[in-house]
């Protein structure tokens, strides 16, 4: 988590960049669902292959976590296949939808900033974490 002090101009600047953080989280959540869609369908071919070569070995299929490595706390993935990937899409998919919801409610929450307007000699200064307002401080200059 990023915690960042930011100072605006205005209550107008506030709203502009959470307007930007949002329209930039739809794109790129956009972007994480269409790579979704394309390796769902991967992940469900070559597990249909997966299942026949092992039914026609006589073999059980298993989801053991071979190949996989964890190193200093970081999870190393050898020769990952669709699902590691699905997996790790979907795992960005998820967070990507959390933040959209939190930057839409941080901005549904400052419309009464925007009612402020431009203040001479008002500054705000701007808690935020991961980019999401948390707490306004106006300071006066």
């Amino acid at each position: 988590m990023v915690v960042e002090l930011k100072e605006y101009d205005s209550a107008s600047e506030i709203s502009s960049t959470i307007d930007e953080e949002i329209s930039r989280t739809k794109s790129m959540l956009g972007e994480y669902l269409r790579r979704l869609d394309e390796i769902r369908a991967l992940a469900e071919r070559s597990k249909k292959i997966r299942d026949v070569v092992f039914k026609l070995a006589g073999k059980k299929t298993t989801q053991e976590n071979l190949g996989e490595i964890s190193v200093g706390g970081l999870s190393v993935v050898l020769d990952a296949n669709p699902f590691h990937e699905l997996t790790a899409i979907e795992e960005v998919v998820r967070s990507q939808q959390d933040r959209l919801l939190v930057l839409q409610k941080s901005r549904e929450a400052l419309k009464w900033v925007d009612q402020i307007g431009d203040t001479e000699g008002l500054n705000y200064l701007v808690l935020e974490k991961d980019g999401v307002p948390e707490r306004i401080l106006f300071k006066v200059s």
